[in-house]
């Protein structure tokens, strides 16, 4: 490629290799996105974790291209959103045209008082190498590239791996298991494990092109455009002048063929124009798959990524999901592994992430149905629908390009403690218990944005003054509580911040003495209209699976 040279990670031999295995807390296979940022977030808890991996470099490709606010706030909390941020190009605004005229724009984000954008794309090799890059700063976790998973024997308390490597095989040995290796996933295959789901009959072509060009930072997606009539294309701005192009290609076509040059550069010119100047830098065919495993645990091996679901591309689904698998599921590993939580927290991933993929695949199958009709009287509706929604506002609630990524609300977790309904009226704030935080503009010791003070692990947001002898209490709790108090002088041991333009109060429909508790994932797990300090007790121990 004209604008990235792949780096080459060494290949290095390891004790393990010449020593009977030891036990190891977790090991993780695959050094992908979701891999690599579940190793940084179990590394920055205390808890080692060995990743295998069975490359020496990032992804070869773009690939995964956009990341939504929510992942962009998971990777502030691993230490290297900003990197990422700072890279790729952040977008807030779509537009959908049919044939030749725009039907309708939209934004991601409709309101101010928030640290990250609606969306950030960035090639997955930059975004890969950033992760490496961080993970080479976490003490404890460590990367073995060239080390292929062969075989996969679960026990009882342990699970024992083969691996092969450049200078022969050898066993290593694990507490947890975690396979984040891909749609393909080896470690599945290894267990006799299927996902089931759907395989749209329909191929796209991507084309990522260099290209300077004056198209602004937006999200174009085209139905039935002059320049490839009758199917969908989309364009993407990425880093580096690069440009994703996706054009539907149909059922027929072969995907050996479409991907040479001299079938993507007709394609290119009759949409860009005889003047345009570019270079292809990769391309790639692919169907749209809509699948799961029944279940992300088996035993002590665990599924997360595209190893557990594969949504289609449209609407940007794959990696953020991924992400938020992680999020969901390494401090649940650290509190296990330290002896602070039961294994039903363990069982609680698998619970909260099997529901929010099968919302995603819903939401992705019902987007692929809308892109590639399955009949005439599909396709008719469809037109007609984007017909309406240039002149009628709801008819555009119906055009589906790709419903783009939101983050799941574990409404139904089993770790929630429900409101009382004197506290919180139905439709009272959109923070219920499940809900992921929202961010907000705040003054305080460690940031100016409230979602920095909710990284310490369990939190206690509360609206005023708290006695400080509970605060303490919390604190010093077998599974700590960190206390924030908004506009109220800190009790001793809690941190204070100032809602600067009254977006925290306003966003988590706060009165004075209102009291939210946080899981480590800064998922709302508990709410209160007054602190209760055995009350907030009870919460942590069922957000704990204690109780």
């Amino acid at each position: 490629m004209k604008t990235y040279t792949q780096p080459r990670y060494a290949y290095a031999r390891t004790p393990d290799q010449d020593a009977a295995p030891s036990l190891r807390p977790v090991v993780v296979v695959g050094a992908g996105p979701v891999g690599i940022a579940l190793a940084i977030d179990l590394g920055t808890k205390g808890v080692p974790v060995v990743v295998l991996d069975d490359d020496d470099t990032v992804s070869v490709g773009s690939r995964a291209i956009c990341y939504s606010k929510r992942s962009l706030e998971i990777l502030d909390r691993l230490g290297c959103a900003e990197a990422v941020c700072t890279k790729g190009v952040g977008w807030n605004t779509g537009k959908v045209f049919h044939r030749d005229d725009l039907v309708y724009q939209f934004e991601l984000v409709h309101e101010r008082g928030h640290h990250r954008p609606g969306m950030v794309n960035l090639q997955q090799y930059h975004l890969e190498e950033a992760l490496v890059a961080r993970a080479a700063q976490v003490r404890g976790v460590e990367i073995r590239w060239k080390n292929r998973v062969t075989g996969v024997r679960p026990g009882r308390d342990r699970v024992d791996v083969t691996v092969e490597t450049p200078e022969g095989a050898y066993t290593i040995a694990c507490s947890w298991l975690v396979a984040c290796d891909g749609a393909r996933s080896p470690v599945r295959h290894l267990l006799g494990l299927e996902s089931e789901g759907q395989l749209f009959r329909d191929r796209f072509l991507i084309a990522d092109i260099h290209m300077q060009s004056q198209f602004p930072p937006e999200r174009w997606f085209w139905f039935d455009p002059p320049f490839h009539p009758g199917q969908s294309v989309l364009l993407h701005r990425q880093a580096d002048d690069v440009w994703r192009v996706d054009f539907q290609l149909g059922w027929d076509a072969d995907p050996d063929l479409e991907k040479k040059p001299e079938r993507i550069l007709p394609r290119l010119a009759a949409m860009l124009g005889p003047d345009a100047r570019y270079e292809i830098e990769w391309a790639s065919v692919y169907t749209f798959q809509c699948r799961r495993m029944k279940r992300f645990r088996h035993a002590r091996v665990l599924f997360a990524g595209d190893a557990a679901h594969v949504v289609s591309p449209f609407g940007a689904r794959g990696a953020n999901s991924g992400f938020q698998d992680a999020d969901n599921l390494a401090w649940k590993l650290a509190l296990v592994i330290e002896g602070k939580a039961p294994d039903a927290l363990v069982e609680s991933y698998d619970h909260e992430r099997t529901r929010a993929a099968d919302e995603n695949l819903a939401a992705s199958t019902r987007s692929t149905d809308f892109i590639t009709p399955k009949s005439a009287a599909s396709r008719t509706f469809r037109d007609a629908v984007l017909q309406l929604a240039k002149r009628h506002p709801f008819a555009r609630s119906l055009v589906n390009s790709g419903r783009l990524s939101t983050p799941a609300v574990l409404a139904d977790s089993p770790l929630n403690t429900p409101d009382r309904d004197d506290d919180f009226p139905r439709g009272a704030g959109a923070m219920v218990p499940g809900a992921p935080a929202a961010d907000a503009p705040v003054r305080g010791p460690e940031g100016d944005w409230l979602l920095r003070h909710l990284e310490r692990g369990f939190t206690l947001l509360a609206f005023g003054p708290l006695p400080g002898g509970e605060v303490d209490a919390l604190a010093r709790g077998a599974v700590p509580v960190h206390v924030v108090q908004v506009d109220a002088p800190a009790a001793p041991g809690a941190v204070a911040v100032k809602d600067t333009e009254g977006l925290v109060a306003s966003r988590y429909a706060a009165t004075p003495g209102t009291c939210y508790l946080f899981r480590p994932d800064q998922h709302v797990c508990a709410r209160w209209r007054a602190f209760d300090l055995a009350a907030v007790r009870g919460a942590l121990a069922r957000a704990t699976a204690m109780a």
